[in-house]
């Protein structure tokens, strides 16, 4: 007889999660360019912690700030993450909407996302982010839906 748990992957920790984040040679490079790093994992409430490093080389717009369709990015990215690690790392979810919302202008430097998975059906997940200034004002809110899809591997 086959020890069915045997077969099945072995469930991983938030540091073990955080762990492959960090030590991942695989990034890509949209998430480079906004520079992103993940800072916290927490599986049982769906929701990671992340900071980006905003460069004004790369991310300003006309008026020096931050323009908003790379807040919208950092927000993607957030709420992406929150879903692959609600799943275990089994899954990712392509975004199929997202609505948007800008409370004050971002400048270039360090920004804190939080993203969180509000519910994770089989067909669909909810997701939610936030991105905060180092004084942590609150710069941009968003809400999303996206689709979960399992993966084979999570390179590493």
């Amino acid at each position: 007889m086959t020890d069915v748990a045997a077969t099945e992957p072995e469930a991983l920790t938030d540091e073990a999660i955080l762990a492959r984040f960090l030590r991942t040679k695989n990034q890509p490079t949209g998430s480079q360019t906004l520079g992103f790093q993940m800072v916290a994992v927490n599986q049982a409430q769906k929701m990671v912690e992340v900071a980006f490093d905003a460069k004004a080389e790369l991310l300003l717009n006309p008026m020096k700030q931050i323009q908003g369709g790379y807040l919208c990015a950092m927000l993607d990215e957030a709420m992406s993450v929150a879903c692959m690690v609600a799943s275990g790392m089994t899954h990712v979810a392509p975004t199929l909407e997202m609505k948007t919302s800008f409370l004050r202008p971002a400048m270039p430097g360090q920004i804190k996302g939080i993203g969180r998975v509000l519910k994770w059906g089989r067909s669909i997940a909810f997701t939610e982010g936030e991105l905060f200034d180092p004084e942590g004002r609150l710069l941009a809110k968003a809400t999303g839906t996206a689709l979960p899809t399992p993966f084979k591997t999570y390179k590493t």
